[in-house]
Parts: C-alpha cells; structure tokens; sequence
C-alpha cells in the first residue's frame, strides 16, 4: 500500500512497468516506399504520369469509338458539323479547322484532314514506347559497360572506357540526328529506317555512357569494401562476387537513374523528330506534331502548343517523381517506423 506521503509499505504490489512501442526493422526498398508515400507531391505527379500512359494507350478506343477516324486516315474534302453548321475539315484554301471542342476533331484537323486529338494521343503512345525501350537499353547495357569496366578494369576497362567517352564527348541532339539521318535511309540490316526500333536504338546507344560512368564509378568503390573481401576468402569467382554482391549495392544507384534516362530518352526522341531524323512519316509522335504545328503557330498556335503541353507535362511528372525517389532512396534520411 502506499500512505499519504506517496512511501510504498511492505507487501504492497508495484506498478506495472509501461511497455514501450516496438520498433519493427524493415528492408531499405520497404522504408525507401515508406518515405516516398508520404512525398506527396511526387505522389500526385505520379498519378498524373499514370493518367496521361493510360490516355495515349486507349488511343484506339478513342479513335475506333469517340472520333471514329483513323491516326492516318486523310479527310481532305471531309466536312463536319460545328454548332449547327457545316464547315469543311480543310477549307478550299488548303487551311484545316481548328478546335472544335466536340467529339470528332476535338483539337481540329492538320493539313491533310488527319484529326489532331487522335494523332496526339496515338503520337504519345509512340513517344513512350520509344523511350521505354530506349531507357531499357540504357538501363542493361549502361549497367554491364558499368559492371565491366569497374570490377576487371585493365583491358575490359582500356576498350569500353574510351569507347563510352567518345560517345560522351559528342552532343547528344548532333550525335542522334546525324545517326538518326543515315539510318533512316537505310535502316540496320532486317529493321527498315522507318521502324520505331530506328530512334529507340539510336537514343539507347547515346545514353549508354551517361549511365555507365556513374555505374563504373560506384562499382569501383564497392568492389574495395570488406564484404567484397570476404566474398574472394570464400571461394567465390569474380562473375559471382559482381553479380550477387556488387549489383544488389548498386541496384539504388541505377533505380534513380531509370526515371531520369525515361524523361531524357522522351525528350530526345521528341528533338529528332522535330528535326526530321525520328519518327517517320506517317507515324506520329508529339515532335512531328510540334514540328508539323509550326506552320500554323500565328493562326492556329494550339497545333504546336497542345503536344508541347504534353511533352512538358509528361517530362515534368517524371522528374519530380524521380525526385522523389532519389531522396527516398537517400541513406541519410532518418524515418522511424513504429508499430
């Protein structure tokens, strides 16, 4: 019992002791999630990244259902019905309509009656796929150049090394229109010039040493640690050492770089076909648009404008989400999860 001056008798039972809240360890990736859950901006430009990949992929089903046009479907002597009246999709002057803001030619029409919206979204969806599988070259071979150079060095190191830096040492826009000029004449063996493959290859071998510098550099910090050490003591060979030891420790350096090589491969496919050495006729992508908008940019400035808005928001989203990540990912944060 306890008296009146708060002294505890003989025989009295003590308090309870208070149980502390328990800290459940968790993997880096798992806290790396954690922390970029409650980085709400890069959330919500995450979803709005999704939102516009989900847009140009349903490019289909709105050209088959909503505009009932094909991507190439040319309509020059096509009319249309806006507000009541009847207006020609190309007048007689050869200048297409404009916005209409109604299902068929939401965005108006280009010189050859071709509805703009369609062609946007299905140009998107060009766009992603050519930067998809150019940053999927960059991420595999940017990471084996990396993995190769940094762990053997001596010979693998004296011929891919100067290989990337003289890949390196060209602008990336000069080197990627005179590569994508000349392929597009002849293509690359069974792949026609006019291929997708043409400028996602192109943007994939141009981008590779940008990450094969910043791999080779981490490698060659990684394979001097005491766990890379003990690895050699237990018998284990060098291709074993570099791909369960020293991959899974550069594995966060090449997740924050996947983002950024989407958001310049985007860019860059968007550079060449403005330029004429991407995409090809009749494929669309939003640099051929932004390119093709140009001759109306005084009358009818949205034919540039709408995939230039696009193109930037597209590349905004991944940036900030990439941003995101990296700071994530960061081993300096200090995030305690508790139970």
């Amino acid at each position: 019992m306890t008296d009146t001056t708060g002294v505890i008798h003989a025989g009295a039972a003590a308090p309870a002791p208070v149980a502390e809240p328990r800290t459940v360890g968790v993997g880096p990736y798992q806290l790396a999630w954690r922390r970029l859950r409650r980085n709400k901006v890069a959330m919500v430009f995450g979803v709005l990244f999704l939102v516009l990949v989900a847009m140009c992929f349903l490019a289909p089903i709105y050209s088959k259902d909503v505009a009932k046009i094909g991507p190439n479907t040319n309509n020059v002597t096509g009319t249309i019905t806006v507000g009541g009246k009847q207006e020609n999709v190309v007048s007689t002057d050869g200048v297409p309509i404009g916005p209409t803001f109604a299902r068929q030619y939401f965005f108006g029409a280009d010189e050859n009656g071709r509805d703009l919206a369609v062609r946007l979204l299905y140009g998107g969806r060009t766009s992603l796929i050519i930067g998809g599988v150019a940053t999927l070259i960059i991420i595999i071979f940017g990471t084996l150049a990396g993995l190769l150079t940094g762990f053997f060095r001596g010979p693998v190191d004296a011929v891919l090394r100067p290989l990337m830096e003289l890949i390196w040492s060209f602008p990336v826009v000069i080197l990627g229109v005179s590569l994508g000029t000349a392929l597009a004449l002849g293509g690359i063996g069974p792949i026609k010039g006019s291929s997708l493959l043409i400028p996602a290859l192109i943007i994939g071998v141009v981008y590779i040493p940008y990450l094969g510098k910043p791999i080779r550099g981490e490698v060659l910090r990684l394979r001097e640690q005491d766990f890379v050490e003990a690895a050699r003591a237990q018998g284990m060979g060098p291709w074993r050492i570099m791909l369960t030891e020293i991959l899974p420790n550069a594995a966060s350096t090449i997740i924050v770089f996947v983002p950024m090589m989407l958001a310049y491969s985007i860019l860059l496919e968007s550079y060449l076909s403005f330029l004429g050495a991407g995409v090809q006729a009749p494929n669309a992508s939003w640099g051929t648009l932004i390119s093709g908008g140009l001759n109306y940019i005084s009358t009818t400035p949205t034919f540039s404008l709408i995939p230039g808005a696009m193109l930037v928001l597209t590349v905004l989203a991944i940036n900030v989400v990439g941003d995101g990540i990296r700071d994530a990912l960061d081993p300096r944060a200090q995030v305690r999860i508790k139970t």
